[in-house]
């Protein structure tokens, strides 16, 4: 009995401790997380490892001898990696653990793999974990290009459910976690029994998406210009491919705050905020008129001074009418409100179920089924609906008492540039491990024949009227001919429109080009200008028409298709403008070979040299133009160029393909804001 109470109380202490030192536990490795790449292999996402190193300097294996021997090279070696003590700091940090016998000491959090690497051939530390080295890694997700389509890329946070393609991929970007044996040796601290792991973890997959970088970043410096010039809450502008619905570009902005100048990719509205459309939702009552009437586009109709009453309600346009008659064309170039519900109550007054069922057969009573979650549901009044009234058909002909996403919107305009083949928008190219591809993502079509060729063609002379004589005729573009519509539809809040100054809008403006043979469609919608103006062609269309012009010079696909698999672009990362410091973060976590780069530097991409090494140059030329000179911008992409130039008011007309070779004004000479800057390409 005395020896239990013995070993019980006197020694309990004593014994704990030595089985504690023989607890052992299998624990979960986390797999890396996959990479997420633009369709060029630009790096969108990726999870860097960081360590936190600890140290059990009195694990067995280190005897007095070898302690005594290399503590002071330990020391010296550990301020040498990581400058935050002085020698003597770790040295009596070492001296201190090893008196206490203490079994875990901290020496540092988030190290590098690079510096890690490091610590495992210092002294002592090169014995691994008999060495006493404590490793606990941890993956944190990093976006190179920061705010570019962040939204869309998403969020993978620890006990937050991931957003966007990283919650939608989820699956295959986390890939399988690993097991190890640990032994516990001090508190809750475990160290690793065998420098090999029981299982080894299986990294995630990789995500290659349709978006391009370089477009992005286009559409994103449109948008946020247009937000900032008009002091808009928020906006989105949406880039797709007419053929195929694959997204080139997605850029969802919002204001931080009231008296706010910054803007952020917090919400996505162009997937999931369903609105009032207001006048890009003509094209889809025109299209029922022309598809169940064959409307002629020669119909006149009477639209007086642009009003007219439906019950307790008075329609009106925007502006006094040309004329008191007009064409049925002229009501859809000059965005007539008077003159598209006239039409639309002529021939689906008896039956407006007629028309409900058009509009459901252009899909917009029903989601996308996109692969990104949180897709926005629309909503198409049905007649049978409680809320349907007498003046429901004519507010929804021209785009109130309807909620459609940007995108669905966006979906419609793409098949009428498609011939009336409906394609779904798409994301994501192909899912990659190991470089192999696991599984592919092709067009998925929605429905063959939307509405008929005859339709069609009336269609597209209707929008390309738009931009030629009506509403968007400030949006022509020389180079090429472009289809669209304006659109600006009050805002209700709680059901209700203000009224004068408390009114607020949506500015949008949806279209393709080139018209003559459509390439991709693009969306814009500008939420609640205050300045002023809030007209779709004068608000969102210059974002349409900045997006067309840079993305056609800057194409090689309006000349041919790009499936160079030689392209070094194919091969190399592509690094966006950054500084020095959040380059050198990347480029040494991923291991590209380059020069050891100044933190407060600004650099650019160089990556069109044949090569498999990263290039970087220092970009000096941001302070150059800061100071009023006009720096040296041969080899420059047109994107990099653009960016430097036109952020310091510079009008840039560019001119051929590739990189700048020529610039009209030399290098070392003063400009003005506003002066015109010619940059050859080759």
């Amino acid at each position: 009995m005395y020896r239990i109470i013995v070993i019980q109380f006197v020694q309990g202490d004593e014994w704990k401790a030595k089985a504690e030192a023989f607890t052992t536990k299998v624990h979960e490795i986390e797999a890396v997380r996959g990479n997420i790449f633009d369709v060029n292999g630009a790096l969108l996402a990726t999870s860097l490892p960081y360590y936190e190193i600890g140290i059990d300097i009195n694990a067995p294996s280190i005897d007095e001898k070898l302690f005594r021997e290399n503590k002071d090279s330990l020391a010296y070696s550990l301020h040498n990696l990581f400058k935050d003590k002085t020698e003597t700091q770790y040295l009596r940090i070492l001296n201190s653990a090893r008196k206490t016998k203490d079994r875990y000491v901290l020496l540092q959090r988030s190290v590098s793999y690079k510096d890690l690497q490091s610590l495992k051939k210092f002294p002592i530390l090169r014995k691994g974990s008999k060495g006493g080295l404590v490793t606990l890694q941890t993956n944190k997700r990093e976006r190179p290009f920061r705010l570019l389509a962040a939204r869309t890329i998403g969020l993978a946070r620890d006990g937050v459910k991931p957003v966007g393609l990283e919650g939608a991929f989820d699956t295959s970007l986390t890939g399988i976690s690993g097991r190890r044996l640990m032994q516990k040796i001090a508190g809750d601290v475990w160290r690793p029994i065998n420098d090999e792991n029981e299982v080894e973890p299986k990294d995630g997959s990789d995500l290659y998406t349709t978006i391009d970088i370089n477009i992005q970043d286009v559409a994103e410096h449109a948008l946020l210009k247009a937000l900032l010039k008009n002091n808009a809450t928020h906006g989105c502008a949406v880039l797709m491919e007419v053929k195929t619905g694959a997204i080139k570009a997605i850029a969802n902005l919002t204001k931080g705050g009231k008296d706010s100048t910054e803007y952020y990719e917090s919400l996505n509205y162009a997937i999931g905020y369903p609105t009032e459309p207001g006048s890009t939702f003509k094209l889809a009552s025109f299209l029922a008129l022309l598809e169940d009437y064959n409307l002629s586009l020669d119909e006149q109709v009477q639209v007086g001074r642009g009003k007219c009453n439906y019950y307790d309600i008075t329609v009106t346009d925007s502006h006094e009418p040309e004329a008191e008659k007009i064409s049925a064309q002229r009501v859809f170039e000059t965005s007539s409100n008077v003159g598209t519900t006239k039409l639309v109550t002529k021939y689906y007054s008896k039956n407006p179920q007629q028309f409900v069922d058009r509009l459901n057969s252009f899909g917009l009573n029903k989601p996308l089924g996109l692969t990104i979650p949180g897709e926005g549901k629309p909503l198409i009044k049905q007649t049978k609906d409680k809320d349907w009234s007498g003046v429901t058909l004519p507010q929804m002909s021209y785009g109130y008492e309807s909620l459609i996403t940007p995108l669905q919107t966006l979906t419609l305009y793409n098949a009428i540039a498609n011939n009336g083949k409906m394609v779904k928008p798409h994301f994501v190219k192909e899912i990659k491990r190991n470089d192999n591809t696991v599984m592919k993502f092709g067009t998925e079509v929605i429905k063959e024949q939307v509405v008929k060729p005859s339709t069609i063609k009336k269609a597209k002379e209707l929008l390309e009227g738009v931009v030629l004589n009506g509403t968007g005729k400030g949006l022509n573009i020389t180079a090429f001919k472009v289809g669209g519509k304006t659109g600006t539809a009050a805002i209700a809040k709680n059901g209700i429109y203000g009224k004068g100054n408390q009114r607020t809008y949506q500015a949008s403006f949806v279209g393709y080009f080139p018209a003559d043979n459509p390439l991709y469609t693009c969306i814009v919608i500008i939420n609640s200008p205050s300045n002023g103006i809030y007209y779709g062609g004068l608000v969102a269309g210059p974002v349409f028409k900045e997006i067309a012009e840079k993305v056609y010079s800057g194409s090689l696909d309006f000349l041919s298709p790009i499936n160079d698999q030689n392209n070094v672009i194919n091969r190399t990362p592509v690094i966006a403008m950054l500084k020095g410091d959040e380059l050198n973060k990347v480029v040494k976590q991923l291991n590209i070979p380059s020069k050891n780069i100044p933190a407060t530097s600004t650099y650019v991409s160089r990556n069109y040299s044949d090569s498999t090494k990263l290039n970087v140059a220092e970009a000096k030329l941001e302070d150059t133009l800061k100071k009023g000179f006009i720096p040296n911008l041969s080899g420059l992409s047109a994107k990099d160029a653009l960016y430097l130039l036109e952020n310091r008011g510079l009008n840039v007309k560019l001119e051929g393909y590739g990189l700048v070779k020529k610039q009209s004004i030399s290098v070392g000479q003063k400009y003005n804001k506003g002066d015109k800057i010619i940059l050859t390409l080759s």
